[in-house]
């Protein structure tokens, strides 16, 4: 699958992981090689590498290999999109609450 055209429940999925999200997190930060990536989690290398293709397969992170070291980096594009997502349901959420709001407030005022 293109990184590009990865579903959403791709992104979400490769940051149900908190491996993955920590990775993230140090991506946030700018480019890292694969093995200062590794380094802080105490996990072999075959291991971390699973973690690492899963956040590839998703498009939030990508390498590039330069010499004998692999470097990565985060595509803030990819975050963007789960943003936008959150947003529309933070706006879609606030305004059924309000509504639910506004609902209880007048059976409260026919009650009295």
């Amino acid at each position: 699958m293109a990184h590009g055209s990865a579903p959403l429940d791709d992104i979400f999925g490769a940051l149900s992981d908190p491996t993955r999200r920590a990775v993230v997190e140090r991506l946030g930060r700018g480019p890292a090689s694969v093995g200062e990536l590794a380094d802080p989690f105490p996990m072999t290398l075959p291991s971390f590498m699973k973690h690492l293709r899963i956040l590839e397969d998703s498009g939030l992170v990508m390498t590039k290999k330069t010499g004998r070291t692999r470097m990565c980096t985060l595509d803030r594009r990819r975050l963007r999109r789960v943003s936008t997502w959150l947003e529309h349901q933070r706006v879609v959420w606030t305004e059924r609450t309000d509504r639910l709001e506004d609902f209880v407030t007048h059976i409260e005022e026919n009650d009295r």
